[in-house]
């Protein structure tokens, strides 16, 4: 994908805009900008994030809300996002529906910036602010997300303020560490162990790969009680005689990396015990089963993509953010089968064990930002959970 810096000429699309038409006035801009792509192609706009530079791998996200809980979500670490909605900002920002304690994306790129909140506190740039990302508006998103259609993932910098010398800012992007040469997961994971919820609740071991707050509320919301471990757990710390269920959480990266979770997940299933995996989860399982992985072209990233429950035939809008899916015909003699699918583009989105309480699902099902069509994922597994206490 990347390519010598030095051979890459600059191609610039569009033109500088006045500020004051793309940054709403409440928020100001720190100055023009670029946003450039490892291919040489680059965006003019201006700054308004945090006054600094930096990239990461460009991902498009479709959702019209939500850029709240994208910004906050954990499997964006490494990450540029841009947003295709045109208006950012325009709902404020409520702390109590961030997804994690702050930020982990690289970068973010919208067309117009805007600020509907009066208090600081409750617009979405003070956040970004305060945690060093910075941010380009002005841009053509909806040319960048057609661009990157037909080119595939790209590695990409917005400059610093000021910085707008286009051969420069495509030589930064091309120096960028490759998405799939970084550890994500040990950047925003739990640090130590701590359990949340009603302590005469069944008990879920919650294993954090960067786990989204929504995914939390959901089992709390159905009675559990939650022990939520770090990454590095293993079968033995995570497999107490007190866990009537496992769930893997869903992150960011490759889940090729990621030897001690899929040594946990392959554990978990030879224990029988009820075991949920989300997203990256779900990408862990099925290697733990034996199938393979494989990086989608432009991955998923978005709040409408449908899926089909291939048992049901029920179809389901689902929210999703993956880079990577599960090979199908990598799941012979695994016990494993699909169970749903991407209506999109047909990628696997969902496994069933043949004999064991066990499902993943691609996607997302407390939404977070998206619709909560998928919700009743969990509402399977509390039922399979419930089943095993009963019998312990």
């Amino acid at each position: 994908m990347s390519m010598p810096t030095t051979t890459v000429p600059a191609r610039v699309g569009g033109r500088f805009v006045p500020a004051r038409s793309v940054v709403d006035a409440r928020i100001g801009s720190h100055g023009p900008c670029l946003l450039a792509l490892e291919d040489g192609t680059v965006f003019p706009g201006h700054a308004f994030g945090a006054p600094r530079g930096g990239g990461g791998d460009l991902v498009v996200n479709t959702s019209q809300t939500g850029y709240q809980e994208v910004c906050t979500d954990p499997s964006y670490a490494g990450q540029a996002v841009v947003m295709t909605y045109p208006l950012i900002g325009n709902y404020g920002r409520l702390p109590d529906d961030d997804q994690s304690e702050r930020p982990w994306l690289r970068a973010l790129v919208v067309a117009q910036a805007t600020a509907a909140a009066p208090l600081d506190v409750l617009q979405i740039v003070e956040l970004l602010r305060r945690s060093n990302v910075p941010a380009i508006a002005g841009v053509d998103t909806r040319a960048v997300a057609r661009h990157l259609r037909t080119t595939g993932a790209l590695r990409a910098v917005v400059t610093s303020p000021g910085d707008v010398d286009p051969v420069a800012a495509v030589e930064a992007a091309g120096r960028l560490t490759r998405w799939e040469d970084e550890d994500f997961v040990s950047q925003v994971s739990a640090e130590a162990p701590h359990e949340l919820g009603p302590q005469d609740g069944p008990l879920v071991a919650l294993v954090d790969y960067g786990l989204k707050t929504g995914i939390t509320r959901a089992l709390l919301a159905r009675g559990a009680r939650v022990r939520l471990l770090p990454h590095t757990e293993r079968g033995g710390q995570v497999l107490g005689p007190d866990v009537a269920g496992v769930v893997l959480s869903p992150g960011p990266g490759d889940p090729a990396r990621l030897a001690i979770p899929v040594a946990l997940a392959r554990d978990v299933i030879a224990d029988g015990r009820p075991l949920l995996g989300i997203c990256l989860g779900h990408q862990i399982v099925g290697l733990a089963a034996g199938a393979r992985t494989r990086r989608l072209p432009f991955g998923h990233h978005g709040a409408n993509h449908p899926v089909e429950d291939l048992d049901t035939g029920r179809v389901q809008i689902t929210a999703q953010n993956h880079e990577v899916q599960v090979l199908a015909d990598s799941l012979a003699a695994t016990g494993f089968r699909v169970s749903q699918r991407n209506l999109n583009d047909g990628s696997v989105e969902g496994l069933r064990h043949e004999t064991l309480p066990i499902e993943t699902v691609q996607y997302h099902p407390e939404g977070s930002p998206g619709p909560l069509d998928a919700a009743e994922v969990f509402d399977r597994f509390m039922e399979q959970v419930a089943a095993t206490r009963s019998r312990q």
